[in-house]
């Protein structure tokens, strides 16, 4: 059953990684504010990610883990700080694992027995369960940011419908990045993803510049990225390498755009976070993974994509067309 709402006055989130993930998740804050707002909110995550929720003016405290240090050193003096870490956090009322992973199954019953996560249907990792005291279920082909937000939601004893996503407040409260003002729209190309086949070919995006002709940013998160990003930005005169970004940076720089064209990536997420327009390109991967709204749209390459069992190695991605980006991408600049 879940906990009454007189009862609620500490929350302890658990979302570890990755950056898409957190800041699909992070849409919850303004809501849980909403029905309890004199609750304290903690969340826990991956050391990298901390500076993105840091200074949340809706979250009272941000804790930090490095499991992959830990993974990567095996040191046993680290894992027990670790663990005792997070048996120090205090007592919360509830805490809810929105990662569903064994992982995080485990930091979640560790800090302590009040776990809240999704049943053995609808994880990615069944076996998460055993850490929970109570449990929701949500089909696992669900919208993801839906799946998010109703397992924190239903933990809560309450709802979230379509129609408060739609008119959320941004996620990030971020100043505005000072771009050069110009009689151009201002358009954000996020080139970078964790697998390669989830990336729009370089040769496209210049292309998709050129037929844009608006201030095309190329954003980039590596070197590898920013010498792909170099490669566009010589072979289109439309194309302008974006700074390096911090985490932060990269809020603020997609919250001042007009548009933002992207992979399947976290950067991409940002733009619908932020209430800005945008257009996401699946190649392996589905729609699901965006929250559709009239100006956030996709465009999907022919291949099927079986969730359960995602195909690396499908790069069909490449097989979109430019003239239907710019199509899109025209009609959201309007």
């Amino acid at each position: 059953m879940t906990p009454m709402k007189k009862d609620i006055k500490s929350i302890a989130i658990v979302r570890l990684s990755a950056l898409g993930d957190i800041i699909n998740s992070a849409v919850i804050l303004q809501f849980i504010h909403q029905k309890y707002p004199d609750a304290k909110i903690e969340w826990i995550t991956e050391e990298v990610f901390a500076p993105l929720l840091q200074n949340h003016p809706l979250l009272h405290r941000v804790h930090t883990i490095n499991l992959k240090e830990l993974k990567k050193s095996r040191s046993l003096k680290e894992l027990f700080k670790t663990i005792s870490k997070l048996r120090s956090l205090g007592k919360f009322d509830i805490i809810i694992d929105m990662q569903g992973l064994l992982k995080s199954s485990i930091v979640a019953r560790l800090i302590g027995k009040r776990t809240h996560g999704f049943d053995k249907n609808s994880s990615r990792e069944s076996i998460s369960r055993f850490f929970y005291k109570t449990t929701s279920y949500i089909e696992y082909d669900e919208n993801i940011v839906k799946r998010n937000i109703f397992l924190a939601s239903d933990g809560l004893g309450f709802r979230i419908n379509d129609s408060m996503l739609l008119n959320k407040q941004r996620v990030f409260d971020v100043e505005k990045y000072p771009l050069s003002k110009s009689e151009k729209k201002n358009i954000a190309i996020v080139i970078g993803a964790s697998w390669e086949s989830k990336k729009y070919p370089k040769e496209k995006v210049a292309k998709l510049c050129d037929e844009l002709g608006q201030n095309c940013y190329i954003i980039w998160g590596n070197e590898k990225e920013r010498e792909d990003a170099m490669w566009i930005c010589k072979n289109s005169s439309f194309a302008i390498l974006a700074p390096k970004l911090s985490l932060l940076d990269l809020v603020s720089f997609i919250s001042s755009v007009d548009l933002l064209i992207g992979n399947d990536t976290g950067p991409t997420h940002i733009a619908w976070a932020q209430n800005v327009a945008s257009i996401t390109l699946f190649g392996p991967t589905t729609k699901r993974m965006i929250y559709e709204t009239s100006k956030n749209l996709f465009l999907k390459s022919d291949s099927k994509v079986d969730i359960y069992h995602i195909d690396k190695n499908d790069f069909s991605i490449k097989d979109i067309e430019v003239k239907n980006i710019t199509k899109k991408a025209r009609e959201l600049l309007i």
